[in-house]
C-alpha cells in the first residue's frame, strides 16, 4: 500500500516543529489507519510507530479521534490542487478544435488520480469508518469528489455559454462524464487489493469524452 502520496501532502498542510515529531506522528498513524483501520490502532500504537510518547500524540493532536480527522480531511488538499488544474485546464479551450483534445487529455488525468492506490485506500478507510464518523464522511464527500464536480459543472457551463457545449442542465452533464469515466473502475477498484484496479484508462477516458461529446457537442 503506498502511504507516501498521502503523507506528502498532509503534511504540507501542517507547520513542521523542531525535530519533526507532528509529521512523524502524522506519518505512522496515517500508515496504520491505512492498514487497520481506526478502532483497531490504538494511540501506544502510533507513538510506538513514530517515536515519541503518548504523552507528545494527545499534546499534538488532542487524541486519537482529533488526529484520524485531521488526516482524512489533510488529503482533500489533492482535490483541491485539481481542482485548480481542472478549472485551469478548461478555461484553455478557445475554440470548438479545443474541446476534444482537452477533454480526453483531463479524462486522462481525472481517472488516472482517483483510482491511484493511495486515494483508493483512502477512500476504503474513509467508507469503513463511515457509520463512526458520518460527519467525516460526508465532509471529506463535499471537499473531494463533490467539489470536483462542481468545478466540471462549472466549465461546462461556461463552455456551454461559448458555444461549445449544449448544456442546458451542467450538473447532470457533469456527472454523466465523471461516472462513464471513473464509476466502473472506482466499483470494481473498491473490491480489490490496492493497486490492482484493471483498468485501460486511454481507453475508458476515451471513451467517457466519446459518449459526453456525442450528447452534449453544440450542433
Amino acid at each position: 500500500m503506498t502511504e507516501d502520496g498521502l503523507l506528502v501532502r498532509i503534511s504540507a498542510r501542517e507547520p513542521e516543529e523542531p525535530g519533526g515529531k507532528r509529521a512523524a506522528i502524522v506519518r505512522a498513524a496515517t500508515t496504520l489507519f491505512l492498514r487497520g483501520g481506526f478502532q483497531a490502532t490504538s494511540t501506544e500504537q502510533i507513538a510506538t510507530a513514530a517515536a515519541v510518547s503518548k504523552q507528545t500524540v494527545y499534546n499534538q493532536f488532542g487524541d486519537k479521534k482529533a488526529l484520524f480527522e485531521q488526516i482524512v480531511l489533510g488529503v482533500t488538499a489533492t482535490a483541491e490542487a485539481f481542482t485548480v488544474d481542472l478549472v485551469e485546464t478548461l478555461e484553455g479551450v478557445e475554440t470548438a478544435a479545443d474541446l476534444e483534445p482537452t477533454l480526453r487529455s483531463l479524462a486522462r488525468r481525472y481517472l488516472s488520480a482517483v483510482i491511484s492506490p493511495d486515494v483508493m485506500a483512502l477512500r476504503r478507510l474513509v467508507i469503513s469508518e463511515a457509520a463512526r464518523f458520518p460527519d467525516l464522511a460526508a465532509g471529506y464527500h463535499d471537499r473531494a469528489p463533490a467539489r470536483v464536480l462542481d468545478a466540471i459543472a462549472g466549465q461546462f457551463a461556461r463552455l456551454g455559454e461559448r458555444g461549445f457545449l449544449d448544456v442546458p442542465d451542467p450538473a447532470t452533464a457533469a456527472s454523466d462524464f465523471a461516472f462513464l469515466l471513473v464509476g466502473r473502475p472506482l466499483d470494481e477498484g473498491m473490491f480489490r487489493p490496492a493497486g490492482e484496479v484493471l483498468v485501460d484508462v486511454d481507453a475508458a477516458a476515451d471513451h467517457a469524452v466519446d459518449v459526453v461529446l456525442a450528447v452534449y457537442r453544440r450542433r
